[in-house]
């Protein structure tokens, strides 16, 4: 029997299985059972798994896996494709978070693809030509540099074994082929930039359900990487994978786009693209319940994720029961401080010096904590005072700056795909243009735009997150990694804005503290806030915000707005869109869940 045909047999069981399942009367089955049946279904294997926001990035990464490719071959493939199926969301353009786990090495990696500003991007330039404003998620100024294509080159110049041609294959045929993303397409920001009407909206057209486009220049754009390998691969596969990346950042293709923004009104100019690099940097991590919990520690959110946890690892939440009036009350408290100290703190480590020793240590948590009132909703910006919980730092005196006035957004556009593999590798992408076309305008002839991470900064001198040429935003792009033990355990991340953080450790403790699998993790009913500062400007906050999902019971939803939350109820599913990878303790085989709320998709084989 080939192993295709055996794999579609398995297929075809699997889903009889499924539909009698269906069919059957449950009788014995106990209430807190029932209530997590899930609306997909957990998918379990024993090689390796993949999960992203669209069908066919996962059917991608999986193909290169069963073909014998590493997850860091499956997962640059994968999200090659996920540019093409979600080109709203994320792409070439893209700036990204990556955390890896090396089995060989036994170390868990943070990859910090975040885009830069560019050398002529200045606060005192945005005050005299913009009158102290950034530009939402619109037009070049919005923009930073790429950042993808180096994470695709260190992914394979340090652990993969394949080539870009072998890789971008998939997305080249897609590309150039097409894909039936229909309205999906339809979008009033890009018709004022006639490079992104040619590609996107060529002749006026309004896109219907199911009508098939294509990229035929970003096709071309990612041939012209695969042709400079081609070009080098006399010198080896090292060489040839580094004249790829070149090409982008130091070649043709970096000329284009600097002269393409030069003659449009951008600040971007070749050497920003020549200088830039994607860091890989020690992550930084805590200790939940006998769980290492890993985040990028550089121009990321995601450590305010690890304030939370040692916040309400204070706290027995199980007790508390899973979305009650006390759980969701100490859950959006706890955020609410840590959301406060990622503004204060958190940036690009070139640039300032975060005190994690302090923001990380149990002591620091400790006295936090005792902010949480049980009965009553805080509307303060509360940042804490680390200094004396870090040796060795020298406090710096940082101005706020946020708004309650405006509307600047706490969600965005990203995309997110996560892989673990035979060897139990594991990888966490967080891809993202930040907003619906990131800057809404397309590159020239390249056929794609840049991310628009740009109006993530602050205008306040002084500011963690103050715009600086050669700077990386704080981004909210970001994902975790754990451990048990020192061995891999869990891989979860999900597109979201600023409600990313908020999304993961949903998750996280759905499995550590609630003993659910990945899909009833990622299931289960959600709640979000956006009582902090946005990440994109003016850095709007809502103070007492409260969301919940309408499966959250009406006397929840009463108890909390008598705690003085402001509480919105949205649709029963609505507020998640996440992925999760989980290494089972034990049989040591591999499970992976992805949300109904979205095209979300699993495999594992």
């Amino acid at each position: 029997m080939s192993r295709s045909f055996a794999r579609l047999l398995a297929s075809v069981v699997l889903l009889m299985v499924s539909a009698l399942a269906q069919r059957l009367p449950r009788p014995e089955t106990p209430p807190e059972e029932t209530s997590r049946q899930t609306m997909k279904q957990l998918v379990r294997g024993v090689n390796y798994a993949a999960a992203s926001m669209a069908p066919q990035a996962t059917l991608t990464a999986e193909h290169i896996l069963a073909a014998g490719g590493n997850a860091f071959d499956a997962i640059v493939a994968g999200q090659a494709v996920l540019g093409i199926v979600q080109p709203a969301a994320n792409g070439l353009g893209s700036d990204a978070q990556l955390l890896v786990y090396d089995a060989k090495q036994k170390k868990v990696f943070s990859v910090n693809a975040e885009g830069t500003a560019p050398k002529l991007a200045t606060i005192e330039w945005y005050k005299t030509n913009r009158d102290g404003k950034l530009p939402s998620s619109d037009s070049l100024l919005a923009g930073t540099v790429p950042g993808v294509v180096d994470a695709w080159y260190v992914l394979l110049s340090r652990w993969g074994t394949k080539t870009f041609g072998e890789l971008l294959s998939p997305a080249i045929e897609l590309a150039e082929h097409g894909v039936p993303l229909g309205r999906a397409l339809n979008s009033r920001g890009l018709a004022k930039y006639p490079t992104s009407v040619r590609v996107y909206a060529p002749d006026g057209k309004i896109w219907k359900d199911g009508e098939v486009w294509k990229n035929p220049d970003l096709a071309r754009t990612l041939r012209r990487l695969v042709e400079a390998e081609k070009e080098a691969a006399p010198k080896g596969r090292l060489a040839a994978l580094k004249a790829a990346r070149d090409r982008f950042y130091k070649g043709d293709i970096a000329r284009e786009m600097a002269q393409f923004s030069e003659e449009n009104g951008g600040l971007f100019r070749y050497e920003d693209f020549a200088s830039y690099s994607a860091e890989v940097e020690e992550p930084v991590s805590v200790n939940y319940h006998g769980y290492t919990v890993y985040k990028n520690p550089s121009a990321s959110q995601g450590p305010a994720e690890l304030i939370a946890l040692n916040l309400l690892e204070g706290y027995n939440l199980k007790s508390m029961g899973l979305n009650s009036a006390d759980y969701i009350h100490t859950s959006v408290e706890a955020f609410k401080l840590a959301m406060a100290d990622r503004d204060t703190y958190l940036g690009d480590m070139d640039f300032i010096k975060i005190p994690y020793a302090g923001l990380l240590s149990k002591e620091y948590a400790a006295e936090r904590r005792k902010l949480i009132d049980a009965g009553t909703a805080s509307l303060d910006f509360r940042p804490g005072d680390v200094a004396r919980y870090t040796p060795g730092y020298q406090p710096v005196d940082r101005p706020r700056d946020l708004t309650t006035r405006g509307n600047a957004d706490h969600t965005g556009d990203t995309s997110y795909i996560a892989v673990v593999d035979r060897e139990r590798n594991m990888i966490s992408f967080t891809p993202s243009l930040h907003s619906g076309f990131g800057t809404k305008v397309v590159m020239g002839n390249l056929g794609f735009p840049f991310n628009c991470r740009g109006d993530y900064y602050s205008l306040a001198a002084g500011h963690a997150n103050a715009l600086e040429p050669g700077k990386r935003p704080r981004s909210t792009l970001q994902g975790t990694l754990v451990l048990k033990d020192g061995k891999p355990f869990l891989v979860t991340g999900s597109p979201g804005g600023d409600d990313q953080c908020m999304r993961t450790i949903q998750t996280l403790l759905n499995i550590v503290d609630f003993g659910m699998n990945a899909q009833q993790a990622i299931e289960a009913p959600r709640w979000t806030t956006r009582s902090f500062p946005s990440s994109p400007f003016p850095h709007t906050m809502y103070p007492g915000d409260l969301s919940l999902e309408g499966r959250i019971p009406e006397s929840v939803r009463a108890e909390l707005a008598r705690r003085g939350h402001k509480v919105t109820m949205r649709g029963p599913w609505s507020m998640n869109d996440s992925a999760a990878i989980v290494v089972e303790e034990g049989t040591g085989t591999v499970s992976a869940g992805a949300d109904p709320r979205t095209t979300a998709s699993a495999l594992a084989w």
